[in-house]
């Protein structure tokens, strides 16, 4: 084969039915209807229903289809936009970003992974705040927020874990902001998100990381993992997102 062409790769038919079956629903379904059952719907495309349930597999993972047990398969409302901005937001200790609710508060010795994402010593004190964002009362991301000890010296010793959480957001706010920077890839819910965001494990999220800069240095480090199937997320005025070559082999992000 010469360089430059590509053999032609047939269309699994799970997939041709998707597509079909996304246009069906654009024109003859609306938001909340249930769709037929499998017999009718494998009878009326003339599909095996190993074939008709590939494809309803995959609209429900991106987020089109949902299935209610005794109930169905329905027709998933659109996705919700959640903005990711800092002036909508504000900066975790800010009182403007009251969608987020604490589940806990640790302070650990940092890993070696996060102490090169901190530019911490690796085995130095991190308080980690995890906190849950819902909308609409639907948890639709979790958060872990990573604050060296050492940035915050002032901090007072709190018995509750809620407690030591607010202290830590509050110094943060103190602290102020000079800026952030933010990155954005795929990834899947390990089985502790999962739980949180009330879903399987492996669910599509999409990877917020956002780094915070205070005086001039790194104060705190953000790692939000947000439902890819029920949420779209919208950066600001503009929505532009600026896309960042990587290596190879490493996965592509975007940053706004």
């Amino acid at each position: 084969m010469g360089q430059g062409q590509l053999s032609a790769v047939p269309e699994p038919k799970y997939w041709h039915l998707r597509t079909v079956l996304v246009r069906t629903i654009d024109a003859e379904f609306s938001t909340g209807q249930i769709l037929p059952n499998e017999r009718e719907l494998a009878a009326r495309f003339g599909v095996a229903r190993a074939t008709l349930r590939q494809a309803l597999d995959q609209l429900e993972l991106e987020g089109r289809l949902v299935r209610r047990r005794g109930i169905g398969t329905l027709i998933a409302a659109p996705r919700v936009g959640v903005p990711v901005n800092g002036r909508e937001e504000g900066w975790p200790g800010s009182g403007r970003s009251q969608a987020w609710r604490i589940v806990d508060c640790v302070t650990a010795p940092a890993t070696a992974q996060l102490a090169r994402v901190l530019g911490v010593a690796e085995g130095e004190a991190v308080h980690t705040v995890r906190r849950l964002r819902l909308v609409q009362g639907i948890a639709m991301a979790t958060e872990s927020l990573h604050v060296p000890a050492a940035a915050l010296p002032h901090l007072a010793g709190f018995a509750a874990e809620s407690d030591r959480a607010r202290g830590v957001l509050r110094q943060i706010e103190r602290l102020g902001i000079d800026g952030e920077s933010r990155s954005v890839e795929l990834g899947v819910a390990e089985a502790e998100q999962a739980a949180l965001l009330e879903r399987p494990p492996g669910t599509p999220v999409l990877v917020v990381t956002t780094q915070y800069a205070a005086a001039g240095k790194l104060a705190a480090v953000a790692v939000s993992t947000y439902r890819a199937d029920t949420c779209k997320l919208t950066f600001g005025e503009t929505g532009l997102v600026e896309v960042t070559p990587v290596q190879a082999g490493s996965p592509v992000r975007s940053a706004s």
